[in-house]
């Protein structure tokens, strides 16, 4: 039986998507798109799943667009499926800002175009030593999707953002950390088992105050002062009575680590 294209296991609390195309450095395929989609909605509806990370399999993280097939629709002078690729990367990075579950991307190798700009659209970003990135649309002619204007050029401003899509220069780990691109480094030895850690933390944290903390920090950054503080007050409000306000409180006069309701 031929293995799936992408994989998505739950445990613990955390929903780990792999894309599993190694043998193209999992670039894109249509099947990966879709299900990519299709597994973050059912994600989004599961209060058991209490983190998202996302990775590939072998060596690369996600290597963006299959140039082969973009080449075969060239051949056919066929931009449809385009559009509705395209129509389905945007969809996805909608949603990931829309999950109350924080997402992790995960890049343990190359990341490359739409797979980079997929990974810049998470909440957090961890980095094996051997990771590569690139924003490489310009060397094929083409502009950036999958969100990139918008997240590249808030994470490092416009005049690097523009430097990194025109050249489409290839940066590594340690100088993706130096920009903000990344939260953190690991060694590829340990990579794995550090990213799991990191996502065992999230997902042992309080759900809905890490929910309205993503959702606030989109807001401070988007919108204006007014708005931030009328989300603090919301959000503040709707959260102090809550189990989870009342065992962090306890947990903190007790001298003792807290127990979040369905934490795992």
């Amino acid at each position: 039986m031929e293995a799936a294209e992408l994989i998505c296991d739950v445990e613990g609390g955390i929903a780990t998507i792999t894309f599993n195309r190694p043998e193209v450095m999992n670039a894109f395929s249509d099947e990966m798109r879709g299900a990519l989609h299709q597994h973050l909605e059912s994600i989004a509806g599961d209060p058991a799943v209490r983190c998202v990370v996302l990775t590939g399999a072998g060596n690369a993280f996600c290597a963006g667009g299959d140039v082969a097939s973009m080449v075969q629709l060239q051949a056919e002078n066929n931009t449809e499926v385009v559009e509705e690729r395209m129509q389905v990367g945007s969809q996805v990075m909608q949603l990931i800002r829309r999950l109350p579950q924080p997402v992790v991307a995960a890049v343990n190798g190359a990341a490359a175009g739409g797979g980079l700009n997929l990974a810049l659209g998470c909440d957090l970003r961890l980095a094996s030593e051997d990771a590569i990135f690139s924003q490489a649309f310009v060397k094929i002619g083409l502009v950036p999707d999958w969100g990139g204007f918008h997240f590249l050029t808030q994470l490092v401003g416009t005049a690097k953002a523009l430097e990194l899509m025109m050249t489409g220069d290839r940066i590594d780990a340690h100088q993706a950390l130096a920009l903000g691109l990344v939260n953190q480094v690991y060694g590829r030895d340990e990579f794995r088992d550090r990213a799991r850690t990191f996502a065992e933390r999230l997902a042992a944290g309080p759900a809905e105050a890490i929910a309205r903390i993503k959702e606030g920090v989109y807001v401070g950054a988007e919108r204006s002062l007014a708005e931030a503080l009328s989300f603090e007050y919301r959000a503040q409000r709707s959260l102090f009575l809550g189990e989870d306000a009342r065992e962090g409180m306890q947990a903190f006069v007790e001298k003792r680590r807290p127990k979040f309701g369905g934490s795992p």
